[in-house]
């Protein structure tokens, strides 16, 4: 376990320091697109975050190498190279992407290609284990088609709800939480060294969502672009492929038993094709909602509007930031929910505990105007909005102008200011309403 840790901060601390030089970067080539009708932010605010997120990968593993417990990972398995080659690509392209706003099209090739390269170095599933017939093993079109369809199910993912400051950053990083405790569970406590490799995918993927998200948190400095989103999607499907698609389930011994014992000792096996469907979980459900409500005002499924869930939420009220919290608290539960389940499957606490955290989830969505307070002693230390002697309410603009009055409001050296002092604007429509 510490090497694991040691090699999540060293990714998390060359993450950190390479984002700010990144910014300059991104500022000065012109990675920095107008300001979309969907989009969230008032201000023009500079992607390729996902350049310093690889560099903090390639530091994870060049740091894994070279430690006495995880080198081993590099001598029995080509899974970290084939993950190396497989991340290059995608974030090649999605560099590319982030400056040159390439076609839908070609990204989706270059993610089957990602794939496919992955696959061709031996990262790929070869068998399934399914309760009560036990490991089925598949051709290799079957693992190649499944794996590719993984992968490219989990970049758009992660690619989609990437739509609020420090959102997907934040959700893929408490998945990949859940993920490395289950991967560590199976390496340490059955002592599986195929999931070595799977384990040391996710800490090297905590550092590096840990590293960018205090510059990606509301009001972002820099956004990941598609050269991180698709970067950290693609090493989440690793990870669960690796783990799902080498490990022998046969090991486990969990195939023994009646039918009933079978499959519930099986739960294991499972969770590491269901714990990257937490993070597909909430934008496929948003993905599925877009697209009947397009279709139901006659409108393209692929045309872009202001009516995804991060949008609902700050119409109803929530501010930017606890719409982000929200979404993290019902990533967390079903991550960790999930994870919970497949130790105790037959605990009845486990299943009360996920129930009531529902129905809070449930309280907090229906309460927005609910502004918590930190005590006197602690105002020093929390953000402004939480404080109890907060700052003056802004004056409502007057009703009947041509146009709002929008009052300049000087920023400084912090939020998405690219250089020097830029005014930001007090002013804050409801999400959907035109500027």
């Amino acid at each position: 376990m510490r090497d694991y840790l040691l090699t999540l901060c060293v990714t998390a601390a060359v993450t950190y320091l390479l984002t700010g030089p990144v910014r300059k970067f991104a500022i000065a080539t012109g990675a920095m697109p107008e300001i979309r009708a969907r989009d969230v932010h008032r201000e023009p605010t500079p992607r390729l975050g996902g350049i310093a997120m690889f560099f903090g990968l390639c530091a994870g593993l060049l740091v894994a190498d070279h430690l006495q417990n995880l080198n081993s990972v590099f001598d029995q398995s080509n899974e970290p190279r084939a993950l190396l080659s497989g991340a290059a690509l995608i974030w090649l392209i999605g560099v590319l992407d982030d400056k040159f706003e390439l076609d839908a099209l070609i990204k989706l090739g270059a993610q089957m290609i990602s794939a496919g390269v992955m696959v061709a170095q031996g990262l790929t599933i070869l068998w399934l284990p399914i309760p009560g017939v036990g490991t089925v093993a598949l051709t290799q079109w079957q693992g190649t088609l499944l794996t590719v369809a993984l992968v490219v199910l989990t970049i758009n993912a992660v690619n989609f709800v990437d739509g609020l400051d420090g959102l997907a950053a934040g959700m893929v990083c408490i998945a990949t939480g859940a993920f490395f405790l289950y991967a560590y569970r199976l390496w340490y406590g059955y002592t599986i060294e195929a999931a070595a490799p799977a384990t040391l995918f996710a800490a090297i993927l905590m550092g590096m969502c840990l590293g960018f998200l205090p510059h990606n948190m509301h009001p972002a400095r820099i956004f990941m672009g598609d050269s991180g989103s698709m970067l950290i999607g693609l090493i989440l499907a690793a990870s669960a492929i690796s783990i799902t698609g080498q490990v022998d389930p046969d090991t486990l011994k969990i195939f023994e038993g009646s039918t009933r014992q079978a499959t519930h000792a099986a739960l294991p096996v499972f969770i590491p094709l269901i714990l990257p469907l937490t993070i597909i979980a909430i934008p496929m459900t948003d993905l599925v909602l877009a697209i009947v409500r397009r279709t139901w005002k006659g409108q393209s499924p692929f045309a872009a509007d202001r009516g995804h869930l991060h949008h609902r939420l700050l119409e109803i009220g929530h501010s930017h930031s606890r719409a982000v919290l929200i979404m993290y608290f019902w990533s967390a539960l079903i991550a960790f929910g999930t994870l919970a389940y497949s130790v105790h499957s037959t605990s009845m606490w486990i299943v009360l505990a996920v129930t009531a955290l529902s129905a809070l989830g449930l309280v907090l969505l229906l309460m927005p105007r609910f502004s918590p307070r930190a005590p006197r002693w602690a105002e020093a230390v929390v953000p402004p909005r939480y404080r109890r002697r907060g700052p003056v309410p802004e004056p409502e603009p007057e009703h009947g102008s041509a146009e709002e009055e929008r009052v300049p409001v000087p920023a400084g050296l912090h939020g998405s200011t690219a250089i020097g002092h830029r005014s930001r604007f007090s002013d804050r429509r409801k999400a959907g309403t035109p500027s």
